[in-house]
């Protein structure tokens, strides 16, 4: 059966079992080309047109972004193609409650903006690890989160977001699944390694442009196929696989709450205590403790473009519902023996795994629905999902290992040491990564966006919590906080290791792990384990020494106006620019073995080429310049503005949390 969209050849395709190329036709070869060439082009604009060989230039783009990029890279980064294909998944098998911990983002990008980032500008932090070292001094906490927030990015972030990609390309393509991740990640790899992070946001901001595109031209041919949205509802809840066996109606019947967004809090899949207080502290980690989001609010030009840039987020954050969850949900209707598949039989055929297929809803709406050409376009919204997050990903974990963990190993490394360093890094990330996608594979019933959120439970509140008592209690010391993130860790694991070793299993094959250890809801272990957490902190905080206002100047919210001098804790270990002399008194001893024209190539590619007349800065230019990198004030128009933003923000966010309640 063929139609016609808009001069557009529409085939509507027989079932498939997932391993046949569609994407074979000129219409879509040219848009996935035309794609990846536009990409390509502005990362290297940003390429050219920044400073890559400083840790400044790299890492934070110079502190020179406005607020539109910005907050279509807090975006970009975070809805990856683990978004799209977990989202849709989840609703697929479960309704619109997914939808919760998006709508939770309105409210917690407010105080990303308002809280936590004025509190790290005036501290003049590069990384997360380094804030809590200059708030508490000693290197072992800031070691810890590094290390922690490196293993969440393989174990939650990469390997996920690959995998996503992964089904993705198998459906569409037909290719290896390993070949596929490869090549994708050597073209992300490409312009991260080689632009640093303004390089990342300004292809953060084209990749937000073509997924939103790409997604609303789908919502609307999924809506077209189901009817309108009242069939969409009426359908969806007699959407029932047609083999089922012997199996139980509760595993493949939809749920009587499909289109509930609170739920019970005892028989709920997602029940409304957990999504109300356990996920704000999930989303708490993600939006106002972890390197990816916070690293480019730090590198704007100023706190009130940092404010709008999260505003901008929180209204871009409303889109999943309609773009992710819905035609998940729609999916299931039109594909009910593939997305619904309840028969682990039928799911190993279609999908690979036993456990489930509806990671395969987005996908197999995408392959089966679009026509040629708009089908290319979905593919590289697809790309330029798992694309941007990855980039984000990529530049934040070569950025902590670089300033955290490498400067212990090399206390005296020059700067363009720790440039190479730090790219290597991302190399070897990758091949980690691409090691755990089997693990992800199966866990969580195959909901991915399950298995992301089971893992940052067990293992951020503790994080959540030194970070908030670290802000908001100036009583709270380094011994409390560290203990407080040891206990913590302990108590996450003893939760984690069992349920990978016994396994989530599923509706159809239960897990036999230990109802004490497993039973317990993630969201609700979530509660449980940051409410320990705090009271060791507090506990043991208040048994031990404090730490002097002096150390704690704009460290804290009760602190945070002090203009006083800061005597910091520690030292750090390593200081920008500091082997500058050791590098000049270099070149004059090696001026006449000069790099050859292959390899001043390599350089510059890398952003790496020496800068030649440095002018060397005052004393007084440099605290000049320190200053303004962490100054936080305002023009009253501007802050104005963006209060009265955020207000209205807060009110869209309750508006649709009490409409779909």
């Amino acid at each position: 059966m063929s139609r016609d969209y808009f001069g557009f050849s529409y085939v509507k395709n027989a079932a498939r079992n997932g391993t046949s190329s569609l994407l074979n036709n000129a219409p879509d070869i040219s848009v996935i080309v035309i794609y990846f060439l536009v990409v390509l082009a502005v990362g290297v604009w940003a390429m050219v047109r920044t400073n890559r060989s400083t840790v400044g230039g790299f890492f934070l783009a110079g502190r020179s972004m406005v607020w539109w990029p910005i907050g279509a890279s807090l975006f970009a980064s975070n809805i990856g193609s683990g978004h799209f294909v977990g989202h849709s998944g989840t609703a697929a098998a479960a309704g619109i409650a997914i939808a919760a911990f998006e709508l939770n983002a309105l409210i917690i990008v407010v105080l990303l903006g308002w809280v936590f980032v004025p509190i790290y500008i005036r501290a003049g932090i590069v990384t997360m690890p380094e804030y809590l070292k200059k708030r508490f001094g000693g290197q072992r906490i800031r070691i810890y989160l590094s290390v922690l927030s490196l293993c969440l990015y393989v174990f939650t972030k990469i390997s996920a977001d690959m995998f996503s990609g992964a089904i993705f390309i198998r459906q569409a393509l037909g290719l290896n699944i390993y070949l596929a991740v490869i090549a994708l990640l050597a073209i992300t790899a490409l312009y991260t390694v080689t632009g640093g992070l303004a390089a990342v946001i300004y292809t953060d901001t084209l990749q937000t442009i073509i997924m939103l595109a790409g997604s609303f031209v789908l919502m609307g041919f999924a809506f077209n196929e189901v009817g309108g949205y009242e069939q969409f509802q009426q359908r969806y809840m007699t959407a029932v696989p047609s083999i089922t066996g012997n199996i139980s109606e509760e595993c493949y019947k939809p749920r009587a709450d499909s289109f509930h967004l609170f739920r019970d809090a005892i028989t709920g899949d997602l029940p409304w205590p957990g999504l109300v207080f356990g996920l704000t502290i999930q989303a708490t980690w993600y939006f106002c403790t972890d390197q990816v989001i916070v690293q480019r609010c730090l590198s704007a030009k100023s706190l009130s473009h940092v404010k709008a840039g999260c505003i901008l987020c929180g209204y871009l954050k409303l889109l999943p519902m309609f773009l992710m969850v819905f035609p998940g949900m729609i999916s299931r209707i039109l594909y009910p023996d593939e997305v619904a598949c309840v028969e682990p039989a039928e799911c190993e055929r279609f999908c690979g795994t036993e456990v489930g297929c509806t990671n395969f809803a987005y996908p197999k709406l995408v392959v089966d629905l679009m026509p040629n050409g708009l089908r290319g376009l979905m593919l590289s919204v697809m790309l330029a999902s798992l694309m941007s997050s990855l980039t984000s990903i990529f530049n934040s974990a070569s950025t902590l290992f670089t300033m955290d963990i490498y400067t212990k190993i090399r206390r005296s490394a020059s700067e363009r040491e720790l440039m190479i360093a730090g790219r290597i890094f991302i190399l070897a990330l990758i091949g980690v990564s691409i090691a755990w996608i089997p693990v992800v594979q199966n866990a969580q019933s195959g909901q991915l966006f399950d298995y992301v959120q089971s893992i940052t439970s067990y293992l951020t509140p503790p994080v959540v919590a030194v970070f908030m008592l670290a802000i908001f209690c100036k009583r709270v010391n380094e011994t409390g906080a560290f203990y407080g993130l040891m206990i913590g860790l302990v108590i996450g694991l003893c939760r984690m290791i069992p349920e990978f070793v016994y396994g989530t299993g599923s509706c159809v094959n239960p897990s036999n792990c230990p109802t004490i250890i497993c039973g317990v809801h993630y969201l609700y272990f979530s509660i449980i384990l940051f409410t320990i957490s705090c009271i060791i902190i507090l506990g043991i905080s208040l048994m031990t020494k404090p730490i002097d206002d002096k150390h704690l100047y704009r460290l804290c919210w009760t602190l945070r106006n002090n203009t006083e001098e800061r005597i910091d804790i520690e030292v750090d270990d390593w200081i920008d620019n500091q082997n500058d002399k050791i590098m000049e008194i270099d070149e004059k001893e090696h001026e006449k073995e000069k790099p050859g024209l292959c390899k001043k190539a390599i350089l510059c590619f890398c952003g790496l080429e020496q800068q030649k007349d440095t002018v060397k800065l005052t004393p007084e230019e440099e605290e000049e310049m320190k200053r303004k990198l962490t100054d936080t004030s305002e023009v009253p128009l501007w802050r104005n503005v963006v209060n009265a933003n955020a207000l209205i923000l807060l009110c869209v966010a309750v508006f649709f949390h009490g409409f779909y309640a």
